[in-house]
């Protein structure tokens, strides 16, 4: 079944404001500041790349892994509403949370050559908050044109994040630290109001009283 494009317009608003690929800047710059020009350019390729893999393989996995452990879609709603929640609290306070990347993964990854895929590409962008999010969305869209209008937008966040790290000096230059921090903590605004959906939603499907009413 085909939704309203104010639906499309929000499950694409939704990704790219969980994968905040602007957020990712300081990082990108710190880990690659030693790399060549074209170097930098290709981590940033490879990041973006495996962003848009990793979320369009969960559009058509996820549900089956789910299913595999006998998971229900509320309570992974839930569980991942509040593990979103948790993300856009540290995003309000400019910071990325132990959830998309710890000390030790980021001093583990000064030490490695290649560091598009890990830990840029996950957990830092599509981890576990981006998945579950699209997870959520392939269970509402499951026509083969919503599955791949889904996993269009997939490479449509990929691409992002491609060009904002590709770009990522500039960008940094322009807004500064501050200016990440701001947009970071308006991300984080509206991830808290996804997550509070994805657990009301989530709630109502374990508790079928709370549609009452």
């Amino acid at each position: 079944m085909l939704h309203s494009w104010s639906y499309y317009a929000n499950v694409l608003t939704s990704i790219v404001v969980i994968v905040n690929p602007v957020g990712a800047i300081p990082v990108f710059v710190s880990l690659t500041e030693s790399q060549p020009e074209d170097f930098r350019h290709h981590t940033a390729f490879v990041c973006g790349s495996a962003v848009a893999i990793i979320l369009a393989v969960s559009v058509f996995a996820g549900l089956p892994i789910l299913h595999g452990f006998g998971i229900s879609l509320p309570a992974f709603k839930v569980a991942g509403g509040i593990l979103i929640l948790f993300m856009a609290i540290a995003m309000m306070h400019a910071k990325h949370g132990d959830t998309r990347h710890t000390e030790d993964e980021a001093e583990e990854a000064a030490d490695k050559e290649s560091i598009g895929v890990v830990p840029l590409a996950m957990p830092l962008l599509a981890g576990p908050g981006a998945i579950s999010t699209v997870i959520v969305f392939s269970h509402e869209m499951n026509s083969i044109i919503d599955k791949f209008i889904l996993t269009s937008f997939c490479i449509l966040v990929g691409l992002a994040v491609w060009l904002v790290l590709r770009l990522a000096d500039p960008i940094a230059k322009m807004l500064g630290r501050t200016g990440i921090n701001i947009v970071t903590r308006l991300m984080g605004l509206f991830l808290t109001a996804i997550a509070v959906e994805f657990i009301i939603g989530g709630l109502k499907g374990l508790l079928p009283i709370l549609c009452s009413g």
